[in-house]
């Protein structure tokens, strides 16, 4: 039985500049994000990584083609209903936390829900918090965490309203090795454990092994579908390249 498609791009061209400076970020990339697994985004530098996840997660807009979160196509609605779409459906990771520092960790972890006026599912946010292990941390500011568990805050963050997808963009990028490998799993057993949706961009192939498949871009293209990734074969795949 074919996985239910939480995200899908038709065709999706995004181009920055015009003329003779014009870049074409994305080039008519259609990809499937499947419900209920961990996706990685991986390619060389300027291959539209972070671009893909942006537009797909309705933080930029395409020149072209069509985005769907769902059966919903994002280009035919208003900012408005898009502000609300991504509140309620999408929750995002971002490399760095971006965390309200004034708040508690749990404060920061039920924000989004405060802004929309819901109350938090007690026995969702302890499975949450549980899951990210912040049980004796959460009267604690951001600035008296370490990186890491300032990220394990974000994560429970883009949990806690249990969105339809979560967009990681390089969530492990200013953490050291260990600390970013306590994340990855965090992120693993919130798919596995929580039946969570997660896609992340990343250059690590490391991190990549984490994930369920990988969608590999070059040159703006979704070039290669991997699934059952390892390290290993990441690292061999992204050598043709020209990266390792």
């Amino acid at each position: 039985m074919k996985p239910t498609t939480v995200a899908r791009t038709v065709r999706a061209t995004k181009v920055y500049g015009c003329g003779d400076t014009a870049v074409r970020a994305l080039d008519d990339v259609s990809v499937d994000l499947p419900a209920g697994r961990f996706t990685a985004i991986m390619g060389p530098s300027g291959a539209g990584k972070s671009t893909l996840m942006h537009c797909v997660a309705g933080l930029d807009d395409l020149t072209s083609g069509q985005v769907f979160i769902g059966d919903v196509e994002l280009g035919s609605l208003t900012d408005r209903q898009l502000t609300v779409l991504r509140r309620e459906r999408i929750g995002f990771v971002f490399q760095s936390f971006n965390l309200v520092p004034t708040l508690s960790a749990l404060e920061n972890i039920t924000l989004p829900m405060t802004l929309s006026g819901e109350r938090p599912a007690a026995d969702w946010i302890t499975a949450v918090v549980d899951t990210v292990g912040l049980g004796d941390r959460l009267s604690h500011r951001p600035s008296e965490l370490s990186g890491g568990q300032q990220q394990r805050v974000a994560i429970a963050r883009a949990l806690a309203s249990r969105p339809k997808v979560i967009f990681a963009d390089e969530p492990t990028g200013n953490l050291d090795s260990r600390t970013g490998e306590e994340i990855l799993e965090f992120l693993r057993e919130s798919v596995s454990g929580l039946g969570q949706t997660v896609v992340m961009v990343t250059h690590d192939p490391g991190a990549a092994g984490y994930s369920d498949a990988v969608v590999f871009l070059a040159d703006g293209q979704a070039v290669d579908l991997m699934e059952g990734p390892t390290p290993q074969k990441v690292l061999d795949r992204m050598k043709a390249f020209g990266e390792s």
